[in-house]
């Protein structure tokens, strides 16, 4: 082990000493990924716990705000983007309307169905929950050089487009 190793390197090299047939580089990846996944699963929850939101609020106050200007989607939109089944979507809605972060609008164009639109309230929120999350991002990347994240984020970009297909 180098003077740098982590515990995955502890894993692997004692699983390498009791299965040498096996090629481990998979686990020296992807145990790192989760490991890294929880640390990000925390500063998430924190950021958004400061910001008086669930992670699921997130997921669709989030997704209101990115929407741009009016703040509006219809429920099809935020359950393709959040992928949730119908049922939940439409229980977090009804949600978001008592906290009265979202409302329920007619759609102009369509009558029969409604938009969710984000309230002023919801976009404070999330608008400080993105600001507490990028720094909180950060901090977790501040050891990696600009070009180092660039190379990073490429080489995950590459593999997830395996799943995304």
């Amino acid at each position: 082990m180098t003077a740098q190793s982590d515990e995955v390197d502890r894993i692997v090299e004692a699983w390498t000493t009791q299965r040498p047939d096996l090629d481990f580089s998979p686990l020296g990846v992807l145990s790192r990924v989760d490991r890294l996944s929880r640390h990000l699963d925390r500063a998430r929850r924190d950021a958004f716990r400061r910001s008086d939101l669930e992670p699921w609020e997130w997921d669709v106050l989030s997704a209101l705000r990115r929407a741009g200007e009016p703040f509006q989607l219809s429920p099809k939109q935020l359950l393709q983007q959040t992928l949730v089944s119908s049922g939940t979507m439409t229980n977090r809605i009804d949600r978001l309307v008592a906290r009265r972060l979202v409302r329920r609008e007619s759609d102009p164009d369509d009558g029969r169905s409604v938009l969710v639109t984000l309230t002023d309230d919801g976009r404070i929120r999330v608008d400080a929950a993105i600001t507490r999350l990028v720094d909180a991002e950060a901090v977790l990347l501040e050891s990696l050089s600009r070009p180092d994240r660039d190379r990073l984020a490429a080489l995950l970009r590459k593999l997830s487009l395996g799943f995304d297909a």
